[in-house]
């Protein structure tokens, strides 16, 4: 494989079916939780991958990125309160979000070489290329 593709293993079909879904309904599965998969853009350029997600509202400490496998993974769970200060309060109001999103690197992705940075809601990987293999090399035959 030669480029970065998103990770489905569940097949395609079913990832089309529930994004027609929260398309059409105009709310995510995945329960009252609003797990929704946030925007991602996927470049390459001469010597890495280069991925941005869109995380607004997220803080950095709510983010988790690894790599398993060939496989990187982007992942939160960010919880909100919003309490009133009495005691006896009348409307208490909590949500969580949360998301998981998975990229099948390419064979020529260096997984020890991945550096992240986030700044102004947006997260951004960099996936560094192995050096290419030299093409073909003759081996010199001994007696």
């Amino acid at each position: 494989m030669k480029t970065v593709a998103l990770y489905r293993p569940f097949g395609v079909e079913l990832g089309d079916f529930r994004r027609h879904m929260e398309d059409f309904f105009d709310y995510p599965l995945g329960g009252l939780t609003g797990e929704k998969a946030p925007l991602v853009d996927v470049r390459e350029n001469e010597n890495s991958y280069l991925i941005e997600a869109e995380l607004p509202g997220f803080d950095e400490k709510d983010i988790q990125v690894h790599v398993d496998k060939g496989t990187l993974t982007i992942e939160s769970v960010s919880e909100e309160k919003k309490d009133q200060d009495e005691k006896n309060f009348l409307i208490r109001e909590r949500s969580k979000i949360s998301f998981c999103r998975s990229f099948q690197l390419p064979d020529n992705a260096d997984a020890e070489q991945i550096s992240a940075v986030f700044k102004n809601g947006v997260l951004s990987l960099e996936v560094k290329k192995l050096e290419e293999a030299a093409g073909r090399r003759m081996i010199q035959i001994n007696a």
